[in-house]
C-alpha cells in the first residue's frame, strides 16, 4: 500500500501542501461536531475544506466505505475543491470525496428517485431544464393565468402579485405540500398553476433548478429509506460559499441531514453575499446554527492580500458588518506606489490606451503574465470589451471577454464544464511532446470514469496502454488544429474515447435535455476559433483556455478567483444603476471585486459614461480609507 494511502493516527496528522494553518482553522479541521465557519476574503476557505477532507480520510475519521459530500454554489468552486483534495490525498482516499454543486446534487436525486413522486408532482423522465426570467414570470401572471376561482380571490389579486414576491414567497418560499394547497391564497393558487403547467402542460416537463430542488426535498420527505441511505453514505457534509445558500437549497440539506449523524461544516462570509437577487437567504448562518446546533468559528488570517489592501478592505467590511474584526495579512507587499487608486478619464478611448500601457509596464517590471490581471465590470461586458480590446491588442496583449459567448454557452461556463475539461485534457496529452502532467491527469480522470480502482494494477496497466495508443493515433490523425467542421469531428472523436455513457453516468446534468450537445457544439466552435491562424497545437489549446489573454469579466463571475492586480472599469452611476435598490448587496459586490486583488486595485471613472452621484457612498468609503483620485486625461 502506498505511504499516502496508509491510515494516520489523528494525533500524528499534519497539514499537507501548506506551511501551516491558523489555530482556528486547525480546530475546524479536527472538529467532531457541526461548525459554521466565518472566513473572510483570502482566509483560505477552500484550503480549509481540502485539509479537513484530508484529515478525515487519512485518519479514518470518515471510515470506508463512507464518503464525504461537498456541495458548492458554483461549478468551478466544486471543481477546484475536488482538485485540491486529489492533490493532498492518495487516490484511494480522494475517491471517497464527492464535490458537486447544489444543483447537480439535487438533480442527481430527482433523476434517481423522481418517478416515485406522487402523480401531482411527478415530472416526465425526459424533463428539460429551463431558466425562467422575470419577464417570463410576469407574462405568466398577467397573460396566461386569468382570474382565479371565486373561493381564491379576484383577478386584481393576481395582478397585485409582483414577480419577486411570486417567485420568492409563493413558488419557492416553502416546501411543497404533498396534496397541494387545500385553501390556497391567490399567490399559492398562481404557484400551483405554474407548477402543474410546467410538470404536465406539455409532452415533456420543463423544470428550473429551484423547482428541481423543491421536488428533491419532497421526494426525500416522502421516502425515508432514500434519506437514510444518504445519511449512511456520507459521514460528513461540507457546504462552501454558504452565505449564498437559498431557502430551497437549505431546506433540502435540512430534510436529509437534520437529526442524522452526518457532521456538517458550513463555510462562507456574510460580507460577500452577492446572490440575494438569486434568492439567497438573508442570514443562512443563523438558521444553520439554530437548526444544527453548530459552533461558530471565525478565521482571522488573510493569505491573499497585502497589508495595505487588507487595511482598506477592513474599512469596506465595516460598512457591511460593524462588528467585523480586522484580518491579519500573511503576505508581503511586492509593489511600489499606491496599492489602490481611482483614475479619472475624459474619454473611454483614452482610458483603454492608458490601461493597456499600464498593464504592459507592470508585466515587465514585476515579471507577470496576462492571467495575473483581471478587468472587472459591473455589467454589459461586451460594451467595455469593444473599446478595450483594440487598445490592448495594439499593446500586444490579448484581452478576452470571458462573459462573452462560446457558441450557446458563456465562455467562462464552458471552461468549467466537465466535458470541456476532459476533452482538453485528452488533447493536451495527445498533442504535447512532454506530457507527463497531462498523462497523470488523464489516467486519473478517465480511469475514475471507467471505474478502475487506484490499486487495481492490472487494469491500470491495461488502460495506460490503451490511453497511450489512443493519444498516438489522435496525434497522427490531427497533426494541426482543425478549423470549421473538423473541430466538431475531433471533439466527437475524443468524446468517443472518453465514453459518452460514462460521462453521463458521472455527471447526471448531461443526461437530460440537450445540455451536453450544447457543450460539445460550443467546445467545437471555441476550438475552431482558438485554432484560427495557427498550426501549433500548444498555441491553439492555450488560446482555448485563455492562458495568454487578460480576462475581462463581471463581478459575479470573479467570485472565488484571485489576481495580482484588479482593474475595475466603470465606477459610475450608469454601471451601478440599481445601487439604491439593494445597497447592501451592491456594497457586498463592490467588496468582492476589491478583495480579488493580491497587490493592487485600480478603479476607473470616465465622465463620458455618466455621473457618480448615486454611488457616492462607495466613493466616500474609499476616501475614508485614504484612497486618492488622479485625473489622467
Amino acid at each position: 500500500m502506498s505511504v499516502l494511502a496508509r491510515r494516520v493516527r489523528p494525533e500524528d496528522w499534519t497539514p499537507i501542501g501548506v506551511d501551516e494553518l491558523e489555530a482556528n482553522a486547525m480546530t475546524v479541521v479536527r472538529s467532531t461536531g457541526n461548525r459554521s465557519v466565518i472566513a473572510g476574503p483570502g482566509a483560505g476557505k477552500t484550503e480549509l475544506l481540502a485539509q479537513r477532507a484530508a484529515y478525515l480520510l487519512q485518519t479514518g475519521t470518515s471510515p470506508a466505505p463512507q464518503r464525504i459530500l461537498a456541495i458548492s454554489f458554483k461549478r468551478d468552486a466544486a471543481s477546484n475543491l475536488g482538485a485540491r483534495v486529489r492533490k493532498r490525498c492518495h487516490r484511494q482516499h480522494a475517491g471517497r470525496f464527492d464535490s458537486m454543486t447544489f444543483d447537480a446534487f439535487a438533480k442527481g436525486l430527482l433523476d434517481r428517485f423522481g418517478q416515485a413522486l406522487p402523480e401531482r408532482w411527478r415530472p416526465s423522465p425526459d424533463y428539460e431544464i429551463m431558466f425562467p426570467t422575470d419577464r417570463g414570470y410576469r407574462d405568466f401572471l398577467q397573460q396566461s393565468l386569468g382570474a382565479p376561482p371565486k373561493s381564491v380571490g379576484t383577478y386584481a389579486d393576481i395582478m397585485a402579485l409582483t414577480v419577486k414576491q411570486f417567485e420568492r414567497r409563493h413558488l419557492f418560499g416553502s416546501p411543497l405540500p404533498v396534496d397541494g394547497w387545500s385553501e390556497p391564497s391567490p399567490g399559492e393558487w398562481a404557484a400551483d398553476q405554474y407548477w402543474q403547467s410546467s410538470l404536465h402542460g406539455g409532452k415533456k416537463s420543463h423544470l428550473s433548478f429551484p423547482m428541481i430542488g423543491r421536488l428533491a426535498e419532497l421526494l426525500l420527505r416522502l421516502n425515508p429509506m432514500a434519506r437514510d441511505a444518504l445519511r449512511l453514505t456520507y459521514s460528513h457534509l461540507f457546504m462552501d460559499e454558504f452565505q449564498d445558500t437559498t431557502q430551497v437549497q437549505y431546506d433540502l440539506v435540512r430534510a436529509i441531514f437534520l437529526g442524522g449523524s452526518t457532521i456538517v461544516t458550513a463555510v462562507g462570509d456574510n460580507k460577500q453575499q452577492i446572490m440575494r437577487w438569486a434568492m439567497a437567504m438573508d442570514d443562512p448562518f443563523a438558521a444553520f446554527d439554530s437548526d444544527f446546533k453548530s459552533k461558530r468559528t471565525p478565521l482571522y488570517n488573510n493569505y491573499r492580500s497585502s497589508p495595505e489592501l487588507v487595511r482598506i478592505q477592513h474599512v469596506l467590511a465595516q460598512a457591511l458588518d460593524a462588528k467585523s474584526v480586522k484580518p491579519v495579512s500573511k503576505t508581503s507587499a511586492t509593489i511600489s506606489g499606491d496599492s489602490c487608486a481611482i483614475w479619472d478619464f475624459s474619454l473611454p478611448e483614452r482610458e483603454a490606451e492608458r490601461l493597456a500601457a499600464f498593464v504592459a509596464s507592470e508585466m515587465k517590471v514585476h515579471d507577470l503574465g496576462p492571467r495575473d490581471f483581471v478587468l472587472l465590470v459591473r455589467q454589459k461586458a461586451a460594451d467595455y470589451a469593444a473599446v478595450l480590446q483594440p487598445a490592448f491588442a495594439a499593446a500586444g496583449i490579448p484581452l478576452r471577454n470571458e462573459a462573452g459567448q462560446a457558441g450557446a454557452i458563456m465562455l467562462q461556463e464552458l471552461l468549467a464544464e466537465e466535458a470541456s475539461e476532459l476533452i482538453i485534457s485528452v488533447l493536451r496529452l495527445a498533442m504535447t511532446k512532454r506530457a507527463g502532467r497531462h498523462w497523470t491527469e488523464c489516467q486519473e480522470a478517465l480511469g475514475s470514469l471507467r471505474g478502475i480502482g487506484p490499486d487495481d494494477e492490472i487494469e491500470q496497466d491495461r488502460f495506460a496502454k490503451e490511453l497511450d495508443a489512443y493519444a498516438m493515433r489522435l496525434g497522427r490523425d490531427y497533426p494541426t488544429p482543425p478549423a470549421g467542421p473538423g473541430a466538431r469531428k475531433l471533439i466527437d472523436d475524443a468524446l468517443g474515447f472518453i465514453g459518452r455513457s460514462r460521462l453521463v453516468a458521472a455527471h447526471p446534468a448531461y443526461g437530460q435535455g440537450d445540455w451536453l450537445e450544447k457543450v460539445l457544439t460550443s467546445a467545437a466552435t471555441h476550438l475552431a476559433q482558438s485554432a484560427s491562424g495557427t498550426s501549433d497545437w500548444t498555441a491553439a489549446l492555450d488560446s482555448y483556455e485563455g492562458l495568454d489573454a487578460i480576462p475581462l469579466m463581471t463581478i459575479h463571475k470573479s467570485k472565488g478567483l484571485e489576481y495580482h492586480t484588479v482593474i475595475f472599469v466603470g465606477l459610475d452611476d450608469g454601471a451601478w444603476w440599481s445601487f439604491s435598490d439593494d445597497q447592501v448587496e451592491a456594497t457586498a459586490g463592490f467588496f468582492v471585486a476589491f478583495t480579488r486583488a493580491k497587490q493592487r486595485v485600480v478603479f476607473t471613472y470616465c465622465v463620458r459614461r455618466g455621473t457618480r452621484t448615486k454611488i457616492a457612498t462607495l466613493y466616500e468609503l474609499l476616501a475614508q480609507a485614504g484612497v486618492q483620485t488622479f485625473k489622467i486625461g
